[in-house]
C-alpha cells in the first residue's frame, strides 16, 4: 500500500512539475521583452515550483487596474488642460530633433514642454535640506511633500519642524512616503509620530497592507522625490529625506555617504511637477485636488529654460523614460554625459549607448566604485566590458562615497534630471520623475558637477578590467542573468 501510494504521489508531482513548464511557456512570454522572458522561464525550470511561486507572486509589473485608471483620467485631464500650452523659443540653439523628442514625451506621459523656467542645482545634500527649509518657511499656501525614503533625523529634523510651522500657521501640508522603502530605516515610527502631533496629514504609496485590499508587487514601488511650494517653487532630484548616511551604523563607522543632485525649480514647470504630487495623491488617497492644480502658464523669456516634466512607472503602458533616454541617445551629436548609480540596461539602451559611441560621439559614464546593492552593482560590473570596447568611457567615483546622483546630457542643448535610474528596475517597477531641460547655461551647471565628479574618480581602463578576478567576473555573469527577473 505504502508503495504504491508513493508512486501515486511520484506521479502526480512529475504530471504537476509537466504542468507548470507548459503552463509557463505559455503564458510567461505573454507581453514580455524576450530577455525578461527567458529569465522567468529560466527560473521556472530551474526551479519548478519555488520560481513558478516568485512569478506568480512578482512576476505582473502592473499596478492594479483601478490605479491605472486613475492614471488615465488624470493624463486626459493634463492634456485638455494643457491642449495648445506649448510655446517656447524656437531658435538657436533648438535642435532640429528635440520636436520630435518632445512629442515623443507628450504622448507619452501627457506633459508638455514649457518656457519661461529657472533651475539652480544642489550637489551638497546638506544645503539642499536647508533651501527646501527655507522654502517651506517662506510658503503661504501649501506644501506638497513626496519622497521615496523620508525619514526624521538630525539633518533633516529642521525641515520637518518648518513643515509643523507651516501647518501650524495655516498652510496646508500634504505628505507621501513610500510605504515599504521608508520603513526599513531607523526613525521611520517617529517620522509619523512627528507628523501625526503636527497634524500633517500623510499617506503610504503603494502600501502592502492585504487585509485593507491594498496590494500589489511587493517591489513595485514609488521612487519619485518632489517638494511643491505654493504652485511657484519646485524642488526634484535623486536625494531622499535622509541624512546622507542614510542613518545606517554600518554606513558611519565606514564612512559611507550617499553623494545626490537635487534641482530647485521656478516657473511653469513647476504646475507639472504639481501635477505629479497630486497624480499620487489621488492615486492613494481619491482626493482629486483640483483647487491646487494651478493651469500652465505660458511664458516666453528668452534667457530661461524650456522644460518638461516625464513622468514614468507601472501606471502607464510604455517605458516612458527609457524611451526618452533612448531617443536622446540615437539625437547626440557630440557628447553624452551619464551619471547613474544603478546602470542595468536593456537591450534597447544598451545598444543606443554603444551605437551612440561607434558613430563618433563622445561619451561617458559615471558610476560609482562600489555600490549599495550587491546583485544590481554585480549585473552593472557585467556590462563594462561591452560599453569599454565600444569606446564608452568610464568613470568610477571613489568609495567610500555612493554616487547615487541621476542625470546626464546631451551635447550643449539638452539634460535631463530626475529620480530615474538607467537600470530594468526604473524602467519598469519604480514610478519615477524625470525633468527634461532644454537649454545650455543648465547643461553647462551640470557638466561643472560632473566635473567635479571626475576630480573625485579614476578612470576604468579595458585592460585593467579584463584583469580583474575570476570570481568577480562569475558573480558579475550570474547577477546579470537575475537583472531580467521582472
Amino acid at each position: 500500500m505504502e508503495h504504491w501510494l508513493g508512486v501515486a504521489v511520484t506521479v502526480l508531482l512529475v504530471l504537476l512539475d509537466l504542468a507548470i513548464r507548459v503552463f509557463s511557456i505559455i503564458y510567461v512570454p505573454y507581453n514580455r521583452k524576450p530577455q525578461t522572458a527567458t529569465a522567468w522561464l529560466l527560473a521556472i525550470f530551474l526551479i519548478p515550483y519555488i520560481g513558478f511561486i516568485v512569478f506568480m507572486v512578482i512576476g505582473s509589473t502592473k499596478l492594479p487596474k483601478a490605479r491605472r485608471e486613475k492614471q488615465t483620467e488624470i493624463n486626459a485631464y493634463i492634456l485638455e488642460q494643457t491642449e495648445g500650452i506649448e510655446r517656447v523659443r524656437r531658435d538657436h540653439p533648438w535642435p532640429l530633433w528635440l520636436e520630435s523628442v518632445t512629442k515623443l514625451n507628450r504622448e507619452l506621459g501627457a506633459m508638455p514642454l514649457v518656457g519661461g523656467n529657472s533651475a539652480e542645482l544642489y550637489p551638497d545634500s546638506y544645503e539642499s535640506v536647508q533651501e527646501m527649509t527655507r522654502a517651506i518657511d517662506q510658503s503661504r499656501r501649501f506644501v506638497h511633500v513626496e519622497f521615496y525614503i523620508a525619514t526624521i533625523d538630525d539633518t533633516t529634523r529642521p525641515y520637518f519642524e518648518a513643515l509643523a510651522r507651516a501647518q501650524a500657521r495655516g498652510v496646508t501640508v500634504r505628505f507621501l512616503l513610500d510605504h515599504w522603502a521608508s520603513r526599513g530605516y531607523p526613525g521611520y515610527k517617529d517620522t509619523l509620530a512627528f507628523l501625526d502631533r503636527a497634524n500633517i496629514e500623510w499617506h503610504l504609496m503603494l502600501p502592502l497592507q492585504p487585509l485593507q485590499g491594498k496590494f500589489q508587487r511587493p517591489d513595485l514601488r514609488n521612487h519619485r522625490k518632489i517638494m511643491v511650494i505654493d504652485g511657484s517653487v519646485a524642488f526634484t532630484g535623486s536625494q531622499n529625506l535622509i541624512d546622507p548616511s542614510y542613518d545606517l551604523q554600518s554606513h558611519i563607522e565606514k564612512g559611507m555617504v550617499y553623494k545626490d543632485l537635487f534641482a530647485r525649480f521656478e516657473g511653469p514647470v513647476v504646475a507639472g511637477l504639481n501635477a505629479l504630487f497630486v497624480t499620487d495623491w489621488y492615486s492613494e488617497t481619491d482626493e482629486l485636488l483640483l483647487r491646487e492644480s494651478d493651469p500652465v502658464q505660458r511664458a516666453d523669456r528668452g534667457d530661461a529654460l524650456d522644460c518638461q516634466v516625464v513622468p514614468s512607472g507601472p501606471g502607464f503602458d510604455g517605458e516612458n523614460n527609457l524611451r526618452l533616454f533612448n531617443a536622446l541617445l540615437y539625437s547626440a551629436q557630440e557628447k553624452v554625459s551619464i551619471t547613474s548609480p544603478y546602470f542595468v540596461p536593456d537591450d534597447s539602451m544598451l545598444y543606443a549607448i554603444t551605437t551612440t559611441a561607434q558613430r563618433g560621439v563622445e561619451v561617458e559614464l559615471f558610476v560609482g566604485e562600489i555600490g549599495d546593492h550587491a546583485m544590481t552593482w554585480h549585473a552593472q560590473r557585467s556590462y563594462y566590458e561591452e560599453l569599454l570596447r565600444a569606446g564608452v568611457r568610464i568613470w568610477l567615483y571613489r568609495a567610500p562615497t555612493i554616487l547615487h546622483a541621476k542625470h546626464f546630457t546631451i551635447d550643449d542643448d539638452v539634460s535631463v534630471i530626475g529620480s530615474s535610474n538607467m537600470d530594468m528596475r526604473s524602467f519598469s517597477l519604480n514610478l519615477e520623475v524625470s525633468v527634461m531641460v532644454r537649454g545650455s547655461r543648465f547643461v553647462d551647471a551640470l557638466r561643472g558637477v560632473q566635473a567635479a565628479y571626475k576630480d573625485a574618480s579614476f578612470e576604468l581602463t579595458l585592460d585593467a578590467w579584463l584583469e580583474r578576478p575570476r570570481r568577480s567576473q562569475v558573480l558579475d555573469n550570474v547577477a546579470r542573468l537575475t537583472a531580467a527577473l521582472q
